[in-house]
């Protein structure tokens, strides 16, 4: 982040009534009085809607958090992206210091606050905020707020006598059930000759626990389950060591009633699960990501009054499955004026309003293949329109599939009453304006 582009001029903590809380100036032509602007123009008007306001070279952007309010001070035409970066990072890097960020925190560990400040902030550019190596020179003792400290308190009692927070013990249910719901969203850009340039899935695993008591569940993935151990560092081959066919897994989260002590060895997960509804886990996938529908579109541009379309759909997977509410966003060209369509399956309308055909499937049956076709029609124009040929937008939803090929091998419910119980699991696989396929020219 350094560079003149997020020079900083001055930094401020205001309260909510516009005192100042922490004030570093940057440069000598800068009074403290410059305070004095941002309370009346921003904290005292009831009318600021935006987070930048800007006075002649001078722009404040400010950042509201709780009950105070981040300010950052540049001059001339300074990168916004990064000025708002600087302010999100110094917010990330207090609460890991100390908790909440409010009033009485900043107040309570203002000789912190400005060690960190100057830390992360040389002289107006910003420096070093990755928060493990602050941590290893910035040790000042940092006080948390009286609200956490007690969050915290309650945390450590409940580990210490082994009593669930998130859970009371006398819960009853007529009948016991739990559903389980593993929905993976995925995303996809293939280049005009189907090569992926991008596929990965974010998923989740949703779970509604309607049991009574204070029931145990063992839940069991797949046997060959990669999990990242460089979470987040995306990426990853063919397969990360579990061969070909194993799922590998980056950025896992968990909900903090699971026990993951034999997870690593049995890839099974052990909990007692809050009452009703929770996320389990979350999850991204980025290798061996299998792609529900192959689409292929060739488009030929025919002199210059029109454009022809072909565009194939297969469904690549079982044929018990079937792809639902199945939509392609097909675009055509801006000086299109009529498009002539011909589809055999769903329906196909044009939309001048936003440049593109609409190709409705309601049904698309595992291993079936369509196929549309469209000429359109343009006006001829004096100097010919440049075209961005935007890609085509595929929505859809698979039930019963898994893009990462993530499955849950049994899931079992323990309770001291031994009732028995009746358990769901359900997957679906869907995208929605994530799922781009460009266009081939011919």
């Amino acid at each position: 982040m350094h560079g003149v582009e997020a020079e900083l001029k001055a930094f401020f903590i205001f309260n909510q009534k516009g005192e100042v809380l922490i004030s570093r100036l940057y440069r000598t032509d800068f009074k403290r009085s410059i305070a004095d602007v941002f309370r009346i123009q921003v904290v005292s008007n009831s009318d600021v809607r935006s987070p930048i306001i800007t006075l002649g070279s001078t722009s404040f952007f400010h950042v509201r958090i709780n009950n105070i309010y981040v300010v950052a001070v540049t001059k001339n035409n300074a990168n916004a992206a990064l000025v708002f970066e600087f302010c999100y990072r110094f917010i990330s890097i207090a609460k890991s210091y100390f908790g909440k960020v409010d009033e009485e925190s900043v107040k309570n560990n203002f000789v912190l606050i400005y060690e960190l400040i100057d830390e992360i902030n040389d002289f107006g550019y910003p420096q070093n905020s990755e928060i493990d190596t602050l941590k290893t020179y910035i040790t000042t003792e940092s006080i948390v707020s009286s609200a956490i400290a007690a969050e915290e308190s309650s945390k450590i009692t409940s580990q210490a006598t082994g009593t669930t927070s998130w859970r009371r013990a006398d819960v009853k249910y007529k009948k016991n059930e739990a559903f389980v719901d593993v929905v993976e969203t995925i995303n996809l850009s293939m280049s005009a000759k189907g090569t992926v340039l991008r596929a990965d899935v974010d998923g989740h695993i949703q779970m509604r626990a309607y049991l009574s008591g204070t029931p145990e569940c063992k839940f069991g993935l797949n046997d060959k389950l990669v999990i990242d151990k460089g979470a987040g560092s995306g990426g990853g081959g063919g397969g990360g060591g579990g061969g070909g066919d194993a799922v590998e897994l980056d950025d896992c989260r968990f909900h903090q009633c699971v026990r993951l002590n034999e997870f690593d060895s049995t890839r099974t997960i052990s909990f007692i699960p809050p009452d009703g509804e929770f996320e389990l886990m979350k999850y991204r996938a980025t290798s061996n990501v299998k792609l529900p529908l192959r689409v292929l579109a060739t488009v030929t541009e025919v002199g210059t009054t029109q454009v022809t379309y072909i565009v194939t759909v297969k469904a690549n997977f079982n044929n018990k499955l079937s792809a639902t509410s199945v939509v392609l966003r097909i675009p055509t060209p801006l000086n299109t004026t009529s498009v002539d369509c011909k589809v055999a399956n769903g329906k196909a309308k044009y939309v001048p309003a936003e440049n593109v055909v609409v190709w409705k499937i309601p049904r698309l049956q595992g291993g079936q293949e369509i196929t549309f076709g469209a000429a359109a029609d343009l006006t001829s124009t004096t100097h010919r329109q440049v075209w961005a040929r935007p890609p085509i937008d595929v929505d859809f939803q698979v039930l019963m599939l898994t893009a990462s090929g993530l499955i849950v091998r049994f899931l079992k419910v323990f309770e001291k009453n031994e009732y028995n119980s009746v358990k769901w699991v359900r997957y679906l696989t869907k995208a929605s304006g994530t799922y781009q396929i460009r266009l081939n020219f011919g």
